[in-house]
């Protein structure tokens, strides 16, 4: 099977010949297994197995797109938020929005200007389409991009307040989110729009459920419309214990939820599986926090394993990822214990760089 086989084949719960992978790497990390394969960073993705060939075209490109070599290095992006690169993460320093000023809100005019320069990350897939598996990504929506905007703190007491003109905007954020979308579906072909907001924090939601339902789930549809209207699957990324709207997001139409932050309230992978697997495809639930970085290589792989068989107990509707980035003090042991349980071994991604070695070197044996 090819990698876009292999993802369709999960999504609709049939056989695979291996399990399908989207995994995400600290940059740190990633360097590592550059030196460590003798490859570009760009090529270790390919050469561990993911299946999904995905680029950010929305405000994420901001955060994670635009690479600084050094911390303290930073930019200002289309939608005026500033950012710089600490601890290896492009990180918000300056908010637009952050004095809550009405007015300064109601001018406010989200980058409809540069469409076509925010698009053109996804002419890059065109080479890999019919063998991977395709995403556009317009994340951040809503909430999250809210955060953004006004700062974290700003946010919160904006939403609090009820500040005047807040609506208003969260409802303009939807409509450049869906003319977005409108546009990558049409031109681009994707084969699933991803969406997402980090809603959720360690220990539960960061609004209400109530608030939540209210100002941002009937705007969230609009968006999810579009992929519909194209016949396209829908994922959905939203970091920590999100469990009270799971169903919501059911009711919108969600095919794929991600990342299943594991050791959070209410967001245990069995649990969810049991619950909502017969409507919904998961993607994530490999622990950052202490599995991978503080366990053993024979801790992973058994917990991979129990990972792996839960998950996949219907015949399918699992991608295996990571709850967050792997984090630069991975052991490489344990990536490679991961990878073992996904039917990737050791051997066989070192031989797989090595073929991608020589293919870009021009060299044939």
């Amino acid at each position: 099977m090819n990698s876009r086989e292999r993802v369709l084949a999960a999504l609709h719960r049939e056989p695979t010949d291996r399990i399908p992978i989207f995994m995400w790497f600290h940059p740190e990390t990633t360097a590592r297994l550059a030196e460590t394969l003798e490859l570009t960073p760009a090529e270790v993705p390919f050469v561990l197995g993911n299946d999904v060939c995905q680029r950010w075209i929305g405000n994420n490109y901001a955060m994670e797109g635009i690479v600084h070599e050094c911390d303290g290095e930073g930019h200002t992006d289309d939608w005026g938020i500033s950012w710089a690169r600490y601890d290896g993460f492009n990180q918000v320093v300056a908010s637009p929005l952050a004095d809550l000023d009405p007015a300064r809100i109601e001018a406010y005019r989200f980058p409809y200007h540069r469409l076509e320069s925010l698009l053109q990350p996804l002419a890059g897939l065109e080479p890999y389409r019919g063998t991977y598996f395709l995403g556009a990504d317009v994340s951040p929506c809503l909430f999250e991009l809210l955060c953004r905007l006004f700062g974290m703190t700003g946010a919160m007491l904006a939403l609090a307040e009820e500040t005047t003109g807040l609506d208003a905007l969260i409802e303009r954020a939807a409509d450049f989110n869906c003319a977005l979308a409108e546009a990558a579906c049409t031109r681009f072909r994707p084969d699933w729009l991803w969406t997402g907001d980090d809603i959720g924090g360690q220990g539960g939601m960061m609004i209400s459920p109530e608030m939540w339902r209210r100002r941002f789930k009937p705007r969230l549809r609009r968006i999810f419309q579009v992929a519909q209207a194209h016949g396209l699957p829908i994922a959905y990324h939203s970091c920590g214990a999100i469990r009270p709207v799971i169903g919501d997001l059911l009711e919108l139409g969600l095919n794929v939820l991600n990342p299943l932050q594991c050791n959070c309230p209410g967001m245990d992978p069995a649990e969810l599986k049991r619950e909502f697997g017969a409507e919904l495809t998961f993607m994530g639930g490999v622990d950052t926090q202490e599995l991978l970085p503080r366990g053993s290589a024979d801790q992973v792989r058994a917990a991979t394993a129990r990972l792996i068989e839960v998950m996949t107990a219907d015949g399918g509707g699992y991608i295996l990822a990571a709850s967050h980035t792997i984090p630069p003090e991975t052991p490489l042991a344990n990536i490679f214990a991961l990878y073992q349980e996904a039917g990737l071994s050791r051997e066989q991604i070192l031989d797989a760089a090595s073929d991608r070695r020589r293919k870009r070197d021009g060299k044939t044996s």
